[in-house]
């Protein structure tokens, strides 16, 4: 009872709202209500702000639910290990990533799933660095595919992967187009279609460009890779874009992928895990993947990604 007691904490806590959170937990309203009201009266603290609607939890409630998500977390690590131990890894995998990221998470991912064919893969790849390790912390992910800043926080370990690198996508009849490389101040004269200044990938760009005394002025801006290149399809703009993302789109007829010099910059980007002891154990099995497996030299092989 406990264990539905506290799920049905977490669920709240989530959903923010009774109806929902019941509705996920696959029970009427009236029944996760009284689950919390009894778990209450067992800890004899109040857990939820009540109002005519759902208020948040209290300052007692905040605590309990770390500790909820916690329990949880290590039930479901223990299960996952017996079972690994029985008949081998089998159950659901969870990794979130940043979009500029999410091209090369396959690279991952298949590997993994030969290794461990009994085992489901479940993908967010729209979460910025920040929700990543918030989501890790919560026990909401597995594992995570982000930018690794110089010193990672208390409590998280991370894989390297690989460093993206940024090319100019731009319409092959362009004149940078047949040139070796381009610089950062000869693309921003062009028509941008760029990533929206509230994404990390985006404020990278800008980072950039600041380094080179230059403020571009997109003419198109979109939470999409994918509308990068559609955008630069219709031969209206150029876009500049991970180099990563050549391995699921290649260079599109019509197109070409260019270089950035001047500065050359890089992002390094890992897989992130937590630092828990023995640590669930599908992270454990996707990190020796990621160990094992040398996504860069795969990258290095792609085109557009020179060396200048």
């Amino acid at each position: 009872m406990l264990f539905r007691q506290l799920e049905y904490l977490v669920a709240l806590s989530r959903e923010r709202h009774f109806a929902r959170a019941a509705q996920s937990c696959y029970v009427s309203q009236p029944a996760l209500s009284e689950a919390i009201r009894k778990l209450e009266e067992e800890l004899d603290v109040p857990l939820v702000r009540r109002g005519r609607s759902y208020e948040g939890l209290t300052p007692e409630g905040e605590r309990i639910l770390m500790w909820a998500q916690r329990i949880l977390a290590d039930r479901e690590a223990l299960t996952d290990e017996v079972g690994a131990l029985r008949t081998g890894l089998s159950g659901r995998l969870r990794i979130g990533s940043v979009p500029t990221a999410s091209g090369a998470v396959s690279l991952l991912t298949g590997p993994f799933c030969v290794e461990h064919p009994m085992v489901t893969v479940d993908v967010t790849a729209n979460l910025r660095s920040e929700e990543i390790l918030r989501q890790l912390q919560n026990f909401e992910l597995d594992a995570g595919i982000t930018y690794l800043p110089e010193t990672l926080p208390d409590g998280f370990l991370a894989v390297p992967l690989y460093e993206e690198r940024y090319v100019l996508l731009t319409n092959i009849g362009d004149g940078l187009a047949r040139q070796a490389t381009a610089t950062w101040t000869e693309a921003s004269r062009l028509p941008l279609c760029l990533l929206t200044s509230t994404m990390q990938g985006r404020r990278v760009l800008d980072e950039i460009f600041g380094e080179a005394g230059l403020r571009p002025s997109p003419r198109v801006e979109t939470d999409s890779v994918a509308s990068l290149f559609s955008h630069v399809r219709t031969g209206r703009w150029a876009s500049i874009v991970p180099h990563a993302w050549l391995h699921v789109f290649g260079v599109p007829d019509g197109m070409r992928a260019v270089p950035l010099v001047e500065p050359t910059r890089t992002m390094p980007i890992g897989l992130v895990t937590t630092a828990r002891e023995p640590g669930p154990v599908m992270a454990r099995a996707l990190a020796e993947t990621a160990r094992t497996t040398d996504v860069a030299a795969i990258l290095e092989r792609l085109p557009g990604t020179a060396k200048a």
